[in-house]
């Protein structure tokens, strides 16, 4: 590449980068300043955590913020048990089916979860789940991503590591828990990480499944509180989507070099 195109690509991408990072800068200026400054920057303005105690006061958020980590724990535990003994069973064992059976979780991958909807709406109903953790979570717990990601890697796995456990004395879900798992612990990372941002901002299928707060999480008590009839005042609503975003943020943060190693050696490109 030329140096007049080098140029180019770096100013495109600092361009992009400011672009997208606008509005973060924006929320963050709004939520810790007086309403006053929210629509005009002036350098001397002076700061304030007056907007995040009346966010905090005028919402249930911490029963929001349970609610997220309960939902969130729930899905990510029975998706990596769900989905390693799925990949486990699709990399090492003969079954009859087992193709087409894998073909179908592919396609699993190609339909958006907004398709169904109402179907997921009807069969919650008809267990007797609205308005639950439990209805908000069942569509997910098996990921066809999750059972993908980790067949590809258990396929990787040496099959001599088999038969050496097996000349041990160990049987499959011994040889699963001992060999197989501590292999895959870094595209379990990224599963992870991946699986906690998805159901930590999912909103339209929360919204539509729950009625109240004992089982609203933060994204669909973030709308609720920034609805027209709690009144518009930006400061406070900035400040309340920081109070929401800022675990991730500073998770992302605080471990940002795992998190790009993670999906490197997991071959996410």
């Amino acid at each position: 590449m030329t140096r007049p195109g080098r140029v180019l690509e770096t100013a495109g991408a600092w361009l992009l980068g400011v672009l997208c990072i606008l509005p973060l800068g924006y929320a963050f200026w709004t939520a810790f300043h007086p309403s006053e400054f929210s629509t005009r920057f002036v350098p001397t303005a002076p700061l304030t955590l007056e907007n995040f105690v009346k966010a905090w006061a005028a919402a249930p958020f911490a029963r929001y913020f349970v609610n997220t980590i309960a939902l969130v724990t729930m899905i990510l535990a029975v998706q990596l048990v769900l989905c390693t003994l799925a990949a486990y069973a699709f990399a090492r064992f003969a079954f009859a089916g087992r193709s087409v059976a894998f073909l179908l979780v592919l396609v699993q991958l190609m339909i958006m979860p907004d398709v169904l909807i109402v179907e997921n709406y009807r069969t919650m109903s008809r267990l007797g789940l609205l308005d639950t953790l439990a209805a908000i979570g069942l569509p997910y717990m098996a990921s066809a991503f999750g059972i993908f990601l980790l067949r590809q890697t258990f396929k990787q796995v040496p099959r001599e590591l088999d038969e050496a456990a097996r000349v041990e004395g160990a049987g499959p879900l011994t040889i699963l828990w001992r060999v197989y798992v501590p292999l895959a612990k870094p595209v379990y990372v990224a599963f992870a990480l991946v699986s906690v941002s998805y159901h930590w901002n999912n909103f339209l299928w929360p919204l539509i499944v729950t009625n109240s707060v004992t089982t609203r999480p933060l994204t669909v008590g973030l709308q609720v509180f920034a609805s027209v009839d709690q009144g518009v005042d930006w400061s406070i609503i900035t400040a309340a989507t920081m109070m929401t975003s800022a675990p991730l943020l500073v998770a992302f943060l605080l471990f940002q070099r795992q998190f790009v190693q993670s999906f490197m050696r997991a071959g996410i490109r």
